[in-house]
């Protein structure tokens, strides 16, 4: 190119850190290549103490709770059978069976009108 006393490859950058809180409120910077070691420090500190109110995640209640839906769903889609007599002995349990047949399908309504809803959503989007 021409006659430098320094080569391109020598030269030092300083490097532009950019920050955006969410909203309006914008900063920026330039950090010195000499002062970069000393920033990252600076950084990761401030970074650490800001995340002492995250919490790891507990895989245990989520694979509990989704075994707990899968079983609610399980038991929405099998057919409830209502079997004794509706006088006499089994009177009770018969009632029992026709509670649990009246959720279910009250359960099964619901979840067809909230299909329904996702589908006018997706549709409308």
């Amino acid at each position: 190119m021409g006659d430098s006393d320094t080569p391109e490859d020598a030269r030092e950058y300083p490097c532009l850190l950019r920050v955006i809180d969410g909203g309006k409120t914008k900063f920026s910077t330039q950090v010195k290549p000499g002062d970069l070691q000393k920033f990252h420090a600076a950084y990761g500190t401030l970074l650490k103490a800001s995340m002492t109110t995250l919490r790891k995640r507990d895989k245990k209640r989520e694979k509990i709770r989704s075994e707990q839906a899968a079983q609610r769903k399980k038991k929405m889609t099998e057919p409830v059978v209502l079997d004794g007599p509706k006088r006499g002995n089994g009177r009770r349990k018969r009632q029992r069976q026709v509670k649990a047949l009246l959720k279910q399908q009250e359960s099964q309504q619901k979840f067809k009108e909230r299909e329904e809803q996702q589908q006018r959503k997706a549709q409308s989007s």
